[in-house]
């Protein structure tokens, strides 16, 4: 049995944020608060904070850098009732490379990740600085590393391959595939929901400023859009998505970009903010499309990208059974989920615009041979759930050793 009134913490550090959660430890852990620092690195950071009766609270910081921020999330972290009681941290790594499921921090862990840093510059070492922080601060807890590729781990080989020299194939360059921990978190929802429909041909859809695609038969990835870092395969809200190599050597060229102001470009200055030139934010370009023909191109192609992505998936999976719509977009956008469904119906995928609009759970037609989901994310629970899991056999096995 797991320790009375224990508690557990997440942290999930993006690009230029931290969310952070803590939990009540069970099977099925509940939520006590959540929030977030955003914009750390700009001078409006802000942090949110929700509370698990939905009270929020939202104010200004000083967020210069992820050392910083980390110290200030320490120190309020500590002052919060219940902290005395988190006994295990669970961090979210969005590159994992190969590990297979969520493992204890080690140094050699560590060491791992700081030699695949390069692999993702927007993530990979603020996670690792959050890791380090925390774990001086707390070494006598229990510290887990949740990883982003894991989910993706199944991928076919000819999946992951790139077609570049094999030498690079042996250097890890490969597609890795991300937004693991939604999508798991995803299929163990669709489980709940449809029983043993869930094994079926699934394209799980996380649409949100990060926006990826995974084709899933029989409860395992088998492709997915993103590849060797998160800025691959669809349009973002500030990601160029696949981009032509040609295209880069030019951009490079003409602008005399190196390869620190190239990751930028491509991750932060391009996709819809790029293409609308004023916005990332899908909301935003909804609202202005109507006069802003570059806010109207920019939500154009993304639908018209994210079907193409569909049609794509249905020839690797032999057809579709289930199409899951999440993240940000897409679980509070019908009129997006709508445009990406729009003409599909020869492929089976007919929605019922009317529970649509209502962000209904299942928004498919009753004859649709396609059912069609709404379905909220949860990344920091799945981080939860793996850090539970995580900590319960390192206790067991603690318990074991010491009674032999």
């Amino acid at each position: 049995m797991l320790s009375e009134n224990s508690n557990l913490l997440t942290i999930n550090g993006g690009s230029s944020s931290i969310k952070f959660a803590m939990y009540e430890m069970a099977k099925d852990p509940t939520l006590i608060f959540s929030g977030s620092i955003d914009r750390i690195g700009m001078d409006n950071a802000i942090f949110n904070l929700t509370y698990e009766n939905k009270v929020k609270e939202s104010f200004d910081v000083y967020s210069p850098g992820f050392y910083e921020t980390s110290i200030f999330l320490i120190l309020w972290l500590k002052k919060q009732s219940g902290f005395d009681r988190v006994k295990c941290i669970g961090h979210r790594i969005v590159h994992g490379k190969n590990h297979k499921k969520a493992e204890i921090i080690s140094n050699a862990l560590i060491k791992e990740l700081k030699q695949i840093k390069d692999y993702d510059p927007d993530h990979l070492p603020a996670e690792i600085e959050i890791i380090e922080l925390f774990k001086s601060r707390y070494a006598g807890m229990l510290h887990v590393a949740c990883f982003d590729t894991s989910f993706h781990i199944t991928l076919p080989r000819i999946a992951k391959m790139l077609p570049i020299p094999r030498r690079f194939d042996k250097a890890g360059i490969q597609r890795y595939g991300f937004h693991g921990l939604s999508y798991a978190y995803l299929m163990e929802e669709l489980k709940i929901k449809l029983g043993v429909e869930a094994n079926g041909r699934v394209i799980l859809a996380h649409l949100g400023n990060g926006a990826s695609l995974a084709a899933v038969k029989d409860g395992k990835s088998i492709d997915t859009t993103m590849g060797f870092t998160p800025a691959g395969g669809c349009v973002m809200g500030t990601r160029s998505g696949d981009l032509d190599p040609g295209v880069a050597w030019y951009m490079m060229k003409r602008e005399g970009l190196n390869t620190k102001k190239f990751n930028h470009l491509i991750n932060h200055e391009s996709g819809l903010l790029g293409i609308s030139e004023t916005s990332a934010d899908m909301q935003d370009l909804l609202q202005k499309e109507s006069s802003d023909e570059r806010a109207a191109e920019a939500v154009a192609l993304f639908c018209y990208q994210i079907k193409k992505w569909i049609g794509s998936f249905m020839s690797v999976l032999g057809g579709l059974d289930i199409l899951v719509f999440s993240g940000g977009i897409g679980e509070n956008a019908p009129i997006i989920r709508s445009r990406i469904c729009k003409g599909l119906g020869f492929a089976g995928i007919v929605l019922d615009e009317d529970l649509n609009g209502l962000n209904e759970t299942q928004i498919s037609m009753e004859d649709s041979k396609v059912k069609v989901l709404v379905i909220p994310t949860n990344e920091e629970l799945m981080i939860a759930k793996c850090t539970t899991d995580l900590y319960y056999g390192f206790k067991n096995k603690e318990r074991q050793r010491k009674n032999k």
